[in-house]
């Protein structure tokens, strides 16, 4: 089960006994060093650009910017280039990056206990319990089911949500029979310390009867093979303390989750492949399809109340991180495994509902800059201080955007501008943002079968131009809203841990508006200058402004029944489960459809014709 030579010191090894220090070290060391060469080569030759005919302010603003910002792209291309090699071209790269992946496959039984829990606040109740239901159905199916306690953990302050879910609980469990001593509901009269807080009220109170959990999210699904492989890890490395599985996007009916699961699912499976590869023993955690060992979860990861009031104190909204890292200095390992199995999760269906989601990450990973934690591992420190950076770099990206538009205006002599190596520049930046994304394209193109498991080569690589256009757009509403959230933080402007939409439904003009006026407007003022001053720069700027001027028009067009029944019908940006359903996505379908607002819902079929 590991690659490591039986002669090997304990002590050089990490706390599984999975890997040498020394060997993760030298990883570190390369990692290190290929992200410094490529950051200072690029800082070099832009460099080479803004200084053409002297320096001026905003030439030394657009530096400074891009020098803060390019780290989070500089990793990503290493990342995923590191993990589509691996994927591809390494002999056995499951033993390379996780050696604790074997002990999954072995046909071991289980000889310990494990909570399986679904968190959830103000959630559909019918749609939560019939995911919960179907992951217990999977794993009573795998005949290991006498293991398990099923708990649904409620933070909800809605008193007619609560009701729902008293009634569906009481169902589930009256039809449950023998089972039903295993099924537990309980709620909590508020949501102190969120999330992490349900978690750990949950450990106070049951933990000690359970040797792992498995926490899910309300939009959660995992089958219970895939369950069964992640407890056989644990139960073979009791050093284990956090097992993440890598989570897919199940098939959406929303236009909008459909084309951003699919390129999110090829972008993570090289990066997480690549980033686990260094990583190592300080992996990561996003709070749910994981496998937790309860006792050091409960002992070492209980979270700090940050100093001051919210939004930059109290309790922290992003929990995971620094769960694993607190995991890490209790001496035990968080690890991954970096590929595809049965745990799924729903994506959010509109972009107004995305942001939402994303600004609570930004104001949670943020938090991140308070925390005093002593004895952390040095890659654990790093993880957080990356957390961060995916935020801060946004608004220095927004900066750099404003500030090349300004640029004509500055009056500098342009004479001497080297156009052409400017131009060569933004377009290898741009191909390293694309880069995750491009190698996970390559990846599913190099699997023998892969093509065919997306519907044939013409209609994957339909997909992915799609997909490509819809990450430009996307990206440009995304990062000025965060900017400017990041902006009223100071002033306490902050998002709360709401009821998440998760089904598809459509938006209104008027709520579209109303919501992205900012973009629309920030995007036609830079557009404007760009085409008084300087059309040719304007015209080289749309993979970036387009966005901007088209937020409103894109969100409204992605979560619109047309374009969702279009996408279906062509099983465009289609996943392989909707070429071949798994079993615990038909329990699901089979439930019947959600409760909710019925004049915004989209009615697509799940499985459409082609």
């Amino acid at each position: 089960m590991s690659a490591i030579d039986p002669s090997t010191p304990r002590k050089a090894l990490t706390p599984a006994g999975l890997q040498s220090r020394a060997v993760l070290a030298r990883r570190r060391l390369i990692a290190a060093a290929v992200n410094g060469a490529i950051y200072v080569a690029l800082l070099t030759w832009l460099a080479s650009i803004l200084g053409a005919g002297g320096w001026g302010l905003l030439d030394a603003l657009i530096f400074l910017c891009f020098a803060v910002a390019a780290p989070w792209s500089v990793l990503g291309v290493w990342n995923a280039c590191l993990g589509l090699w691996l994927l591809r071209f390494s002999r056995d790269a499951m033993r390379t990056v996780a050696p604790h992946a074997a002990a999954g496959d072995a046909p071991t039984p289980l000889d310990v206990d494990i909570a399986v829990t679904m968190t959830m606040r103000n959630e559909d109740a019918r749609r939560a319990f019939a995911r919960f239901r179907a992951v217990k159905a999977s794993v009573e199916a795998t005949g290991q089911g006498a293991r398990f306690g099923w708990f649904a953990l409620s933070d909800t302050s809605d008193p007619a949500i609560a009701a729902a879910e008293e009634a569906e609980f009481a169902a589930w469990r009256a039809g449950s029979d023998a089972n039903a001593a295993r099924l537990f509901y309980r709620r909590r009269d508020d949501n102190a310390g969120f999330k992490a807080g349900n978690l750990r009220d949950f450990c106070l109170r049951w933990g000690g009867d359970y040797e792992f959990m498995i926490p899910l999210d309300a939009d959660s699904l995992m089958d219970g093979d895939t369950i069964l492989r992640m407890a056989r890890v644990g139960q073979a490395w009791p050093r284990i303390g956090i097992l993440q599985s890598l989570v897919v996007g199940a098939p959406a009916k929303s236009g909008f989750a459909r084309v951003f699961q699919f390129g999110m699912r090829h972008g993570m499976r090289p990066y997480t492949m690549g980033s686990a590869w260094w990583a190592g023993d300080c992996g990561p955690f996003w709070g749910h399809n994981a496998l937790v060992r309860v006792k050091p979860f409960l002992d070492a990861c209980e979270l700090p109340a940050l100093p001051g009031k919210q939004p930059m104190g109290g309790a922290i909204l992003s929990h995971d991180q620094v769960e694993a890292a607190l995991m890490r200095r209790a001496g035990f390992e968080a690890r991954v495994l970096p590929v595809e199995l049965g745990s799924f999760e729903d994506n959010p269906p509109h972009l107004l509902e995305f942001i939402h989601r994303d600004l609570r990450w930004c104001q949670g990973n943020l938090q991140y800059v308070k925390l005093r934690l002593p004895g952390l591992q040095s890659m654990s420190r790093f993880q957080l201080i990356w957390a961060i950076m995916m935020f801060v770099g946004l608004p220095a990206w927004t900066a750099i955007i404003a500030m090349g538009a300004l640029e004509p205006l500055a009056g500098k002599d342009l004479s001497a501008f080297p156009a052409g190596s400017a131009i060569a520049f933004y377009l290898v930046f741009l191909s390293m943002y694309l880069a995750p994304k491009l190698c996970g394209f390559l990846d599913v193109a190099l699997t023998p079968g892969g093509l065919a498991r997306y519907g044939g080569g013409a209609r994957f690589a339909l997909g992915c131009a799609i997909e490509l256009v819809f990450s430009f757009l996307l990206g440009a509403s995304t990062t000025l809203r965060a900017s400017l959230f990041m902006l009223g933080l100071p002033f306490g402007f902050a998002v709360g841990w709401s009821g998440q939409t998760r089904d598809a439904q459509s938006l209104t003009w008027s709520e579209a508006w109303r919501a992205l006026w900012p973009q629309t407007v920030f995007g036609s003022l830079l557009l404007g200058l760009g085409a008084g001053y300087a059309p040719v720069l304007a015209l080289w700027s749309l993979p970036l402004t387009l966005g901007y001027v088209l937020a409103a028009p894109f969100a409204v067009l992605t979560a619109s029944s047309p374009a969702a029944r279009f996408l279906h019908r062509w099983r465009l940006c289609a996943s392989p489960e909707e070429f071949a359903s798994p079993a615990i996505l038909n329990a699901v379908e089979t439930a019947g459809p959600p409760r909710g607002d019925p004049s915004k819902q989209i009615p697509i079929p799940a499985r459409a014709s082609p």
